[in-house]
C-alpha cells in the first residue's frame, strides 16, 4: 500500500466532501496498492474511507492480494458481489464512484440502496495520478529515452516504396529490444497526404519519392508510457512545405517555453494556436494541443482552449500542434513535459528541426 498516494486521494475526498469512493480501474488500484490483475469481466474493487483500513475485493481466481495491506474480501465466480461490497459501503454517506465502474455493478449497488447518493468521483484519484512523484518522473524519463532511440530506428526504415504497414509492424520488436514492453498505443506512420488524418491508421501505401513522412509513437516501460511525434521530408521540402512545418515548429517550441506552475492549460494551447492561425492556418489545427500521460497514454486533464486549470510541478502532458491539408500533407511535432517549479523538462531529445530523411 502506497500511503502517501492514499492520502493524496483521501485529501481529494475531503475537499469534495466524500468519505468513501470505490475504485475499480486497475492501474489506479496498483497505483495505490501495488497489487494488479487484468479483472475482465469479473469484480476488482478497492473501496477506499477517508479514514480507515481499505478493502479490495478479489475474485479467489485473481493472484494472492494478501501482501497489499488492504482488507481482503474473496468471492467466487458463483458469489454475488454485491452484498460483500454493501456490508463495507456506509449507507447513510454518498459514495464516490469510478468513472470505470460498469453498469453491471452500479445499478444493483444503487437498487440495493448501498449508498445514500452515488456520486462521480474519478477525479479523486485522476488529480492524484497527474502529479507524478520523482520516481514516477524518472519513469517517464526512461520511456521517452526509449522513444527517442526507436525514432532514430524507424528514420532507418525509411527508403522508396517501403509500406507504413511495413514500419508500423517492425516496431514493437524494436521497443522490446530497447528494454520496453508494449506500444502505449498503437503506432501511426503515414506517408504523404495520409499524414493529414491526424489518427491515420498504417496501410499498405508505399513511401512515393520526395512523400513526407510522419511517425506518432510510444512505448511502454516498466508502466508508464510514451509518446512523440516527428515528421521528415525525403526531398528538399517545396516553400510551402517549409512553411507549415516551420509555424507547426514555432507553435510547439513557443507553447513548451510558457510552461510553468500557474500558467493554465488554456494559456498553453492559446500560445501555440495563435501562432498558426496568425500564419493563416486555424481551421487546419483541428484538435487540442495535447494531453496528460503517465500509466495511459490519454490521462484525464487536457491541453486545451477550454481547460482553466493551472499546471502544477509534477504533471506530465503532450505539447502536439498540427496543420493538415486533405489531399496535400500533415505535419505535426509533439513532445511530452514534465512541470517543474520554475519551468518545465521536454523529455524528448530526438531533434524536431527541418530533417531530410530516407
Amino acid at each position: 500500500m502506497n500511503t502517501q498516494r492514499i492520502d493524496r486521494v483521501r485529501a481529494n475526498l475531503q475537499a469534495r466532501d466524500l468519505d468513501q469512493l470505490l475504485i475499480v480501474d486497475p492501474l489506479s488500484i496498483w497505483w495505490l496498492t501495488g497489487y494488479y490483475t487484468e479483472p475482465y469481466e469479473r469484480l476488482l474493487a478497492l473501496h477506499l474511507p477517508r479514514i480507515g483500513v481499505p478493502t479490495l475485493f478479489v475474485n479467489r481466481l485473481f493472484p494472492d492480494a494478501s501482501n497489499t495491506g488492504a482488507r481482503i474480501v474473496s468471492h467466487s465466480d458463483t458469489d454475488d458481489p454485491i452484498p460483500m461490497l454493501s456490508a463495507v459501503i456506509d449507507p447513510t454517506r454518498p459514495l464516490g464512484v469510478d468513472k470505470e465502474l460498469s453498469a453491471r455493478w452500479l445499478v444493483p449497488l444503487m437498487q440495493a440502496g448501498a449508498a445514500r447518493a452515488f456520486v462521480l468521483a474519478s477525479d479523486a484519484v485522476d488529480d492524484a495520478r497527474a502529479i507524478k512523484d520523482a520516481r514516477e518522473q524518472e519513469l517517464m524519463r526512461a520511456a521517452s529515452a526509449v522513444n527517442d532511440e526507436a525514432m532514430a530506428w524507424l528514420v532507418e526504415q525509411v527508403r522508396p516504396g517501403v509500406t507504413e504497414l511495413a514500419i508500423a509492424e517492425g516496431l514493437l520488436g524494436t521497443y522490446r529490444r530497447l528494454g520496453a514492453e508494449d506500444h502505449s498505443f498503437s503506432p501511426i506512420v503515414s506517408f504523404g497526404p495520409n499524414a493529414a488524418d491526424p489518427h491515420h491508421e498504417p496501410d499498405e501505401t508505399p513511401l512515393a519519392p520526395g512523400g513526407m513522412v510522419l511517425f506518432d509513437v510510444g512505448c511502454k516501460r516498466d508502466w508508464y508510457c510514451s509518446d512523440m511525434t516527428r515528421t521528415f521530408f525525403t526531398a528538399e521540402p517545396t516553400e510551402h512545405q517549409r512553411a507549415v512545418y516551420e509555424t507547426v515548429l514555432r507553435a510547439n517550441e513557443a507553447a513548451e517555453a510558457i510552461v510553468r506552475p500557474g500558467v493554465t492549460f488554456a494559456e498553453i494551447d492559446l500560445t501555440a494556436r495563435r501562432i498558426i492561425e496568425d500564419a493563416g492556418w486555424g481551421p487546419q489545427f483541428n484538435h487540442r494541443l495535447g494531453h496528460q500521460i503517465g500509466l495511459q497514454d490519454h490521462e484525464p486533464g487536457d491541453v486545451s482552449a477550454t481547460h482553466d486549470e493551472p499546471v502544477q510541478p509534477g504533471m506530465c502532458f503532450s505539447i502536439e500542434p498540427g496543420i493538415y491539408l486533405p489531399g496535400d500533407l500533415g505535419v505535426r511535432i509533439e513532445d511530452l513535459v514534465i512541470v517543474t517549479e520554475d519551468g518545465c523538462e521536454v523529455l524528448n531529445r530526438y531533434p524536431k528541426g527541418v530533417q531530410i530523411i530516407g
